[in-house]
């Protein structure tokens, strides 16, 4: 049996749990399960430290016992990123964020409206049509202005304005439709990929705390222009997997480089500017370039600080093996407060889900697939197609799980009296895989249950 802790699937004898009044709990302790669901509770992750007081309040408020990893857990716990082999070789901006203590001062409170825009105006694979052409025209005009100032050092940003906005309109018609072209790694440069993904992400993340559509646009111009400093460095030095002192500095002039061509242009406001200034600054004024702390960094600056730490952790470059994805996100909320703002932190967790778009998965059943939809009333509970057994065989007529209405099923004949919790037998995500845990063409199944001409018959879950 397998229990899900800080994102990952860790064999119960492997883990040595010891069960709490929650009135015991302190400071330094790791939770890894709580006394009922975790998508009952407003912790974003499955799994995390007890950082301070506050913490230990919430779980008074929700829980009567919980579940501590007495090998994880210590006190006064050491935060700092659980070091995978992927984390070591991204070394060099790994120990730039997660050095220095957490941030002391005082943060101004977010304006963060929920619910500002409808789930999904229209429908997935109705917005897919149009996104898919819309995918290829960003990535046009950010290969467009990278080979402009490669080439002859002018640039021009009117195609890659148009862009932007037209990729908020289609995120806020429906979220899944340009995640899932996002996802996927196609054969794409990785500055250019990288910079579509985090725009994509950082839209996700706006829509998420309500940012009104000029914000938006905003965003999404400034994250898909942070990098462009980047074609004035040594393409050497970026594919560095780590780098010394001196060569990290010659590194970070990228964002000082990219100031100077885009303010040279005439062409782009200042609020973009301002994205690009200090998307690498951190909350407790450890980044660069001028290592500014708390809100001294701008808003849109910080929610593009977050999604490119998360995309870099996900999808480094070279030959760095990516981290799942919710192993990423219990990286990133093990910065809270240090590198990025807490509640910027959270909502960022709850507008990608704990498991985004395109996530390999493997089920409590066994069986192996892909988050094809998220569920944005409950984020544990997306759309999967089950593509392996559970012997981890490809199914030859893949099909799809809807985990919320798996759970409403079940917990309706639990209601009733005819089964019980044990044998009703729910269907839940118990971990993330790595991508390219197996042989599992990603692109395929997102083309054959994206689009309709292609589309197989799939037996959904209840006619199994």
């Amino acid at each position: 049996m397998f229990a899900a802790v800080g994102g990952s699937a860790i064999r119960q004898v492997a883990i040595k749990q010891i069960k709490v009044e929650v009135h015991q709990v302190t400071v330094g302790m790791f939770i890894s399960r709580l006394d009922r669901p975790w998508d009952q509770t407003p912790f974003p992750i499955q799994g995390f430290y007890i950082r301070d007081a506050e913490e230990v309040k919430q779980l008074k408020t929700h829980c009567k016992f919980v579940f501590i990893d007495i090998v994880k857990g210590i006190a006064p716990v050491i935060i700092k990123l659980k070091t995978s082999s992927s984390a070591k070789n991204n070394a060099s901006a790994s120990r730039r964020m997660t050095k220095g203590q957490p941030i002391s001062a005082s943060l101004a409170p977010l304006n963060i409206r929920h619910n500002i825009y409808i789930p999904a105006v229209t429908s997935l694979k109705i917005e897919l049509v149009k996104a898919k052409q819309l995918h290829l025209k960003v990535f046009s005009a950010v290969t467009e202005v990278m080979l402009s100032l490669e080439n002859s050092g002018d640039i021009s940003v009117q195609g890659t304005k148009r862009v932007a906005g037209e990729m908020v309109d289609s995120i806020l018609r429906n979220p899944d439709a340009f995640s899932w072209l996002s996802q996927v790694r196609e054969h794409d440069a990785h500055t250019y990929s990288h910079a579509v993904r985090c725009a994509v992400l950082a839209i996700l993340f706006g829509r998420q705390i309500g940012l009104g559509k000029q914000d938006l646009h905003v965003l999404a111009m400034g994250v898909l222009l942070k990098d462009v400093g980047k074609v004035k460095i040594d393409s050497a030095l970026l594919l560095l997997s780590e780098r010394n002192a001196a060569e990290e500095a010659d590194y970070e002039k990228f964002v000082e480089l990219g100031l100077e061509m885009l303010r040279a242009s005439g062409d782009v406001g200042t609020r973009v500017i301002g994205v690009v200034e200090s998307h690498c600054e951190r909350l407790n004024g450890t980044g660069f370039p001028q290592q500014l702390a708390g809100d001294k960094i701008p808003l849109l600056a910080k929610i593009a600080g977050i999604v490119t730490f998360y995309d870099d952790v996900t999808h480094p470059r070279g030959a760095v093996q990516p981290v799942a994805p919710s192993k990423a996100v219990s990286q990133l909320y093990e910065l809270r407060n240090i590198a990025f703002q807490e509640e910027l932190c959270v909502e960022f967790i709850r507008s990608i889900g704990l498991y985004p778009t395109g996530t390999l998965v493997e089920l409590n059943t066994g069986e192996v697939g892909v988050v094809v939809e998220q569920n944005f009333k409950r984020r544990l509970k997306p759309k999967v197609i089950v593509v392996l057994d559970a012997c981890k065989d490809h199914i030859t007529s893949p099909f799809v799980v809807d985990l919320e209405l798996d759970d409403q099923h079940k917990q309706g004949l639990i209601d009733a009296g005819k089964v019980s919790f044990s044998e009703a037998q729910k269907i839940e995500i118990c971990q993330s895989l790595e991508p390219g845990s197996f042989d599992i063409d990603i692109a395929k199944i997102r083309d054959d249950y994206l689009l309709p001409k292609k589309r197989k018959s799939i037996l959904s879950f209840f006619k199994r």
